[in-house]
């Protein structure tokens, strides 16, 4: 599933459906993933890894916005610990797919800020639909 962070990037307009409807979306589709994969892919505590990193840099972006140009390299190098992770089946391929196209949509601040959001409302919806085991 590929998630698209704005509606309008130069009039930095949000898709008003993006932290309710796409977060929930993706979340049923990688629960999905987990329950195939015979519960071993999308663990919660996979997730969460990725989620921590994301929201690591966006607070680094904003509060030291001049290492923008060190950031966005370790942006992208989530995308190899998705297929890394992949490669080891901890991740789902929809994942990997949700991480990379994610995160080549991000060149500002601004676009990361948003990625970071919309990631912590999938991940809410993710918590919700994947009880403790």
């Amino acid at each position: 599933m590929e998630v698209i962070l704005w509606k309008d990037k130069e009039k930095k307009i949000i898709d008003p459906m993006l932290f309710s409807v796409t977060a929930e979306e993706l979340a049923k589709e990688l629960r999905k993933d987990h329950y195939q994969s015979k519960k071993k892919a999308n663990k919660r505590s996979q997730i969460r890894k990725f989620y921590d990193e994301i929201v690591k840099l966006d607070l680094k972006a904003k509060t030291q916005p001049e290492s923008w140009e060190h950031i966005l390299p370790l942006l992208h190098m989530l995308i190899a610990k998705a297929v890394y992770a992949q490669g080891r089946k901890l991740v789902s391929d929809n994942f990997v797919k949700f991480m990379r196209s994610s995160i080549m949509q991000i060149d500002t601040p601004d676009d990361l800020s948003v990625f970071a959001n919309f990631f912590e409302a999938f991940y809410g919806f993710y918590r919700y639909y994947m009880p403790s085991h």
